[in-house]
C-alpha cells in the first residue's frame, strides 16, 4: 500500500512540474511574438526533445549527441520557468531573446532528426546472454563386419620383361659420330683422359644409350 501511494504521489508531482513548466514555456513565447496556436507549439516541441534525449540516454549512456540535446532542452525549460518568474519583462522582450525563440523550431527539429537517425549500440560480449553450450557426447558403436571379398582371380602370366638395348645395338648418325670424335679428342687433349658417358652425353644432350654407344665406338 506504502509503495503504491509512493508513486501516485511522484505522478502527480511530475504532472504539477511538468504542467507549470509547460504554462511558462507558454508564455515566454507569447511574450516573444508567437501568438495563437504557435505559442503553444513551443513547449511541447521542448518536451518532446526532452523525452527523445532521455530515451536515447537510457538505450546509450555513452552517447554524447543525446546528453547535448538533453542538456539544450533542460536549459530550455529552465530558462523559460526563470524568466517569467519576474526577472523578465514580458512586455519588453529584448530582441535577442526574440531572436532565440524564433530560431527555436529549427533547432528543435534537427535535434529530433539527429536522435532518431542515430545508430543503435553494437551489443558486446558481456551484454549477449550466456547460454550453456551442453557437452559434447560420443557414441561409440561397434565396427561394421568388414565385407566378403569375392575369391583373387588367378593373375595371367607375366610376359618376361623385354630386355633393355644395348650400347651397341644403338646406331649413331656418322656426322654425330664425327662431331663427338673432336669433342673427345678435346676433351682428353685437355685432361689427358678419355671422355666418360656422362661427360659426352652432357656436351652433346643426348641420351644416355646413345651416349654409351658412341663412346663404345669411339674406343
Amino acid at each position: 500500500m506504502a509503495r503504491s501511494v509512493r508513486l501516485d504521489a511522484v505522478l502527480i508531482q511530475a504532472v504539477i512540474a511538468g504542467a507549470l513548466s509547460f504554462a511558462h514555456l507558454h508564455d515566454l513565447a507569447a511574450a516573444a511574438g508567437q501568438d495563437g496556436w504557435k505559442a503553444w507549439a513551443y513547449p511541447v516541441s521542448v518536451d518532446l526533445l526532452l523525452v527523445a534525449a532521455w530515451r536515447r540516454m537510457r538505450t546509450n549512456a555513452e552517447n554524447r549527441d543525446a546528453w547535448l540535446w538533453f542538456a539544450i532542452a533542460l536549459v530550455a525549460s529552465l530558462g523559460a520557468n526563470v524568466a517569467t518568474a519576474g526577472l523578465l519583462d514580458l512586455h519588453n522582450v529584448p530582441s535577442w531573446l526574440r531572436i532565440l525563440v524564433a530560431g527555436w523550431p529549427a533547432l528543435a527539429f534537427l535535434g529530433g532528426t539527429l536522435l532518431a537517425h542515430a545508430p543503435a549500440p553494437v551489443p558486446g560480449p558481456a551484454d549477449q546472454p550466456y547460454v550453456e553450450s551442453a557437452p559434447d557426447l560420443t557414441v561409440e558403436r561397434e565396427p561394421d563386419p568388414a565385407p566378403e571379398l569375392p575369391p583373387a582371380e588367378p593373375a595371367p602370366d607375366a610376359a618376361p620383361p623385354e630386355p633393355a638395348p644395348t650400347a651397341s645395338a644403338v646406331s649413331v648418325p656418322p656426322a654425330l659420330l664425327d662431331h663427338a670424335r673432336k669433342i673427345a679428342d678435346a676433351h682428353q687433349a685437355q685432361t689427358g683422359t678419355p671422355i666418360d658417358p656422362a661427360t659426352l652425353r652432357t656436351r652433346l644432350g643426348v641420351p644416355a644409350a646413345l651416349a654409351d654407344s658412341i663412346v663404345l665406338q669411339l674406343a
